[in-house]
């Protein structure tokens, strides 16, 4: 077989490290903000997976993790507060060969977003959604997000939020997503394992990454974050796998009567005799148990929670155009002049063409 000039180019290309998704730009978050690590983890997570550069495209919104396309070394846009899935929508559909990541925050896309992200969801577009919930709105200074908690003291909220926070996975799990993970910014290897596996899935993945704001929401996801409480306090999914935590001492498991899952000692490592449930991805009530186990009372769910793949939006949409294009006559003013019009003047009745 022949070789072309852009085979033997390709082939000599230099492999693609972290650092060859370094942009040039100065890094303009606070100090101790975990959007280092997950930036550090995204630029990992692309060398890992081969990604071209060329062929990449990162979409944000508004709001401090909506800085993401500057630091990456990819094409990008930092559209307008909410828009970033319509924004993303476009680029996807105009060139469905694009890799196309959308960067938001939990105000960005729960609140003024929220109609975007449920509808990219259930279109499922072949993208992945970081989410970086840190609990609270840290570009405009402290006040009171979607996702804060009952009870939450901020500038906008002195006596306590009284709302009920959203919950970001169960959101997208509710509007139909197919893909939904979450994992924490300073858990680094699992969290890039996650962003992995995000990427393979041909569809929306949603994933939430809890993320500390060192400046207006500090230690808010110690309980299970900080490394001396992550045995105890979380419990990583993993399909086939036994839904264990504590080392392995405690599990989850299913009361067939309530219909809700409990905790139950593990003895002497016999997790079948306890009755632990093997987590299931593709099992979507599952995956709504495992994400709305109570805090405190549960360890709280993190990893790949929800796997269940159908084809993507934008490839119904080209089948669709091209069978169009390929059995009907192409004449805009025909298309334009159909269906019932209006004269401007005279008689206002419809009239029907």
């Amino acid at each position: 077989m022949e070789t072309t000039a852009i085979d033997t180019a390709a082939a000599s290309a230099p492999a693609l490290t972290p650092a060859s998704f370094a942009s040039s730009q100065e890094v303009r978050w606070c100090l101790g903000c975990g959007n280092y690590s997950i930036v550090k983890m995204v630029r990992q997570a692309l060398a890992e997976i081969g990604t071209k550069p060329e062929n990449t495209v990162f979409v944000s919104g508004i709001g401090c993790s909506s800085r993401f396309p500057y630091y990456v070394e990819t094409y990008g846009y930092h559209t307008i507060h909410g828009r970033a899935p319509a924004v993303a929508t476009g680029v996807k559909l105009a060139n469905p060969e694009l890799d196309v990541w959308i960067v938001t925050g939990d105000g960005d896309a729960l609140s003024i977003g929220g109609n975007h992200m449920g509808h990219i969801l259930r279109r499922n577009l072949d993208c992945q959604i970081l989410l970086f919930n840190n609990e609270i709105y840290g570009l405009t200074k402290g006040q009171a997000s979607p996702t804060s908690r009952l009870g939450k003291r901020t500038v906008s909220t002195p006596y306590g939020s009284l709302e009920r926070p959203v919950n970001p996975a169960s959101f997208a799990l509710g509007a139909g997503g197919r893909f939904v993970a979450r994992g924490i910014d300073v858990v680094q290897k699992e969290l890039l394992g996650i962003l992995k596996r995000a990427h393979a899935n041909k569809g929306t993945s949603f994933v939430e990454i809890y993320q500390n704001c060192a400046v207006f929401n500090d230690g808010a996801f110690e309980a299970f974050a900080a490394k001396k409480a992550q045995a105890d306090a979380v419990v990583w999914t993993g399909h086939g796998k036994p839904l264990l935590f504590s080392k392995g001492t405690k599990g989850l498991r299913l009361n067939s009567e309530k219909l809700r899952l409990e905790v139950v000692d593990v003895e002497g490592g016999d997790w079948q005799a306890a009755g632990v449930l093997v987590h299931d991805e593709t099992n979507r009530a599952l995956a709504q148990l495992l994400i709305d186990m109570p805090a405190l009372a549960f360890p709280i769910a993190l990893g790949v929670i929800y796997c269940d793949p159908l084809p993507p939006y934008e490839g119904a949409v080209v089948a669709q155009a091209q069978k169009v294009a390929a059995t009907k006559k192409r004449d805009l003013q025909k298309l334009l002049s159909a269906g019932e019009t209006w004269s401007i003047g005279g008689d206002a009745s419809p009239a029907k063409n």
